[in-house]
């Protein structure tokens, strides 16, 4: 019985793959067959294991800033010189910014967090997208947060960047129609990752304590419902946000 959820031979780039949610939306897709093409601006660890032999989960690492327009580009194109094909892209590259009030955001900070959250968003789906549109199909998902439809104190430009996104997706999605692109955002809550360490304690524990489930979710749960979205599982759904929150969200 064919699995609508299988990947296998399609080409998907994920951003941000080295570490966290990006790093195991990565090995989900690579477990559903997908040749997975990891983005990041500090490879890290990964590289060291995708050189250590043909089990890597990633067909191909490319060193990519998303907020330097040409990286992106010049990532696809070469790609596409390897692979021939480009089936869609996980837009997942993102950062939290500093966790304090609004008026203590200096305009760097504001600046940092829209540079990488948003246009970087931009950025990596735009060069995606000229190839999908050649093909007529393809998926584009992009990591939003919650925090994007009903806010977090303590990371207003994070929330306005991921409210960003959400726009983003929707407008995109109605631009290419019809034709069988997708466009759709994943809405997380908090995630068990490595940027909880930059966050205090207290700041935790208020957004913990706003999930239902008692708990935060985990890279996985958030790389099964990206797999689902990304799948033909998933093939008559546009424009919309699938949220991964323990309940928290309303709407």
């Amino acid at each position: 019985m064919h699995n609508p959820m299988d990947l296998t031979g399609q080409v998907f780039v994920v951003t941000g793959a080295a570490r966290g949610i990006g790093l195991a939306i990565a090995e989900q897709f690579a477990q559903l067959g997908a040749l997975v093409c990891g983005w990041d601006r500090d490879l890290g660890s990964v590289a060291a294991a995708a050189a250590a032999g043909p089990d890597s989960i990633f067909a191909l690492l490319q060193q990519v800033d998303v907020t330097q327009p040409d990286q992106p580009a010049e990532a696809v194109a070469a790609l596409l010189e390897k692979f021939g094909q480009l089936d869609g892209i996980i837009a997942n590259a993102g950062i939290n910014g500093p966790t304090k009030p609004l008026w203590d955001y200096s305009p760097a900070d504001w600046q940092q967090v829209m540079d990488v959250n948003l246009s970087g968003v931009f950025f990596s789906v735009q060069p995606v997208l000229r190839h999908l549109r050649q093909t007529g199909r393809g998926r584009i998902v992009i990591i939003s947060s919650v925090g994007g439809k009903e806010g977090n104190p303590g990371a207003v430009p994070y929330g306005a960047s991921k409210a960003g996104v959400i726009g983003f997706a929707k407008g995109l999605a109605r631009e290419v129609l019809p034709s069988e692109i997708t466009v759709n955002c994943i809405a997380p809550a908090m995630a068990e990752t490595d940027l909880l360490t930059g966050m205090s304690a207290d700041y935790i524990a208020d957004k913990k304590s706003r999930i239902p489930m008692g708990r935060l979710c985990t890279p996985a749960e958030i790389a099964s419902m990206t797999a689902f979205v990304a799948s033909q599982a998933c093939s008559f759904t546009t424009g919309q946000v699938f949220d991964v929150t323990g309940g928290r969200a309303t709407w």
